[in-house]
């Protein structure tokens, strides 16, 4: 059964777009490196306009200093110190529950990245796009040799 796509409508407007370019961007899967500042925008502007799973990758648990920049976390996340990426999960499920999210607490590093983008990983098959919200250049240099190799775009 597909899911309804009226929450969608506006952006089915566009020319070139339409139906189909709405039901492929469902069927597309983000890799999201970093849930801090550009991560939560990232996360919840992917989730808002539809598409299929979001897989969120981030150690960090969220601090009362993160809040005037990190848009999808609050004070009750911090009092209930949960990780980044899963109170990224739960405010993405009230977002849209259409949005699949994996949320991973975990570094980003060269032992676990391939299987992150999915490769080797049937749990979720290799994600369409990779998309950089980290901080540090090692994860971003990181990140353009998987996307190279495996010819993945990398964002």
């Amino acid at each position: 059964m597909n899911p309804p796509l009226d929450r969608y409508h506006r952006q089915m407007l566009l020319p070139g777009f339409g139906e189909e370019g709405q039901k492929k961007l469902l069927a597309s899967s983000a890799l999201i490196l970093g849930c801090g500042a550009l991560g939560t925008v990232i996360a919840n502007t992917l989730a808002r306009a539809g598409v299929g799973h979001l897989i969120i990758v981030d150690r960090d648990f969220i601090e009362i200093t993160n809040l005037q920049r990190q848009i999808l976390f609050d004070e009750t996340d911090v009092r209930n110190a949960i990780p980044k990426a899963e109170a990224a999960k739960q405010k993405i499920s009230q977002i849209n529950a259409q949005v699949k999210v994996t949320a991973v607490v975990d570094d980003i590093n060269h032992a676990n990245f391939e299987k992150l983008a999915g490769i080797g990983n049937e749990a979720y098959g290799k994600v369409d796009v990779i998309i950089d919200g980290v901080d540090n250049f090692e994860t971003r240099f990181l990140a353009n040799d998987v996307a190279v190799k495996h010819g993945i775009p990398y964002v």
